[in-house]
């Protein structure tokens, strides 16, 4: 597989000595999450800084992993490095415009029977995980409605422009979902897409998300999931169609946590 360098990035990487497999593979920063050893394999997360000549440093993320496979019908035998799958899902955001993480440079080499991959995106400075910002919202400096309705739908378009393109998400928990917000704006990016998957049936894909989301909000209120129900169908009363979906959801979250 051709290696994968972002023509924006490659110059900078090139200034820190970052542009070399070996380089990157050896280079010792500290874990910033502890390795997570299964599949076979082994796969982590470390944090560094890209220095620039003038300007402050832009933080990175590079994850490292050998031989952490996942098998699927289109690689039934031998798997699929998981930072590759998730490399191959984030080129596929890109073409359908969906938010996420900026891609920097993805590679995999054979060493002998090690399969190794390395995978580095920017760092998402200034934002939040929806799941700390919804913590936020009860504590005393609770936002205006208007601002969490600002938020609730910023959100809302990002994972139905994931559901119109049949793209499922498939973890599409509130850690996930990150939001940067701005006078005029709300930034959403969607990240950890190691388990995306295109799914021919749209509907699929957006109960099996939805659900998720809905059932791991357990800090929003009955009415902002319903707001965000709305606004994820681009509707403004409960219709037919929202009370359907809406049914599908409960029955779905009081099934799989009935004492909630």
């Amino acid at each position: 597989m051709q290696d994968y360098i972002n023509e924006n990035w490659k110059m900078l990487l090139q200034a820190n000595d970052l542009l070399d497999f070996d380089r990157l593979w050896q280079l010792d920063t500290g874990w910033f999450e502890p390795p997570n050893r299964r599949r076979g394999g082994w796969s982590g997360v470390s944090q560094t800084s890209l220095q620039q000549s003038q300007g402050a440093p832009i933080g990175i993320f590079i994850k490292r992993q050998e031989n952490h496979i996942y098998k699927s019908p289109r690689h039934p035998v031998r798997g699929e490095l998981t930072f590759t799958r998730e490399f191959h899902n984030l080129l596929c955001y890109k073409k359908y415009d969906i938010p996420t993480l900026d891609l920097i440079y993805h590679a995999e080499r054979h060493f002998g029977k090690d399969r190794r991959a390395i995978l580095i995106t920017a760092e998402l400075s200034g934002f939040v995980s929806l799941q700390d910002l919804v913590a936020s919202w009860h504590v005393a400096t609770a936002p205006s409605r208007q601002q969490k309705l600002a938020v609730i739908h910023a959100v809302a378009r990002g994972v139905q422009k994931l559901h119109h393109h049949h793209m499922q998400h498939n973890c599409l928990y509130p850690k996930h979902i990150f939001i940067k917000q701005q006078e005029n704006d709300i930034d959403v990016r969607l990240i950890d897409l190691e388990k995306t998957r295109q799914r021919w049936c749209r509907m699929s894909a957006c109960l099996r998300d939805l659900d998720t989301l809905n059932r791991h909000s357990s800090e929003w209120s009955r009415t902002d999931r319903l707001r965000f129900l709305l606004a994820y169908m681009g509707r403004t009363n409960m219709d037919k169609g929202v009370k359907t979906l809406w049914r599908q959801l409960d029955k779905k979250r009081k099934k799989k946590s009935p004492r909630t």
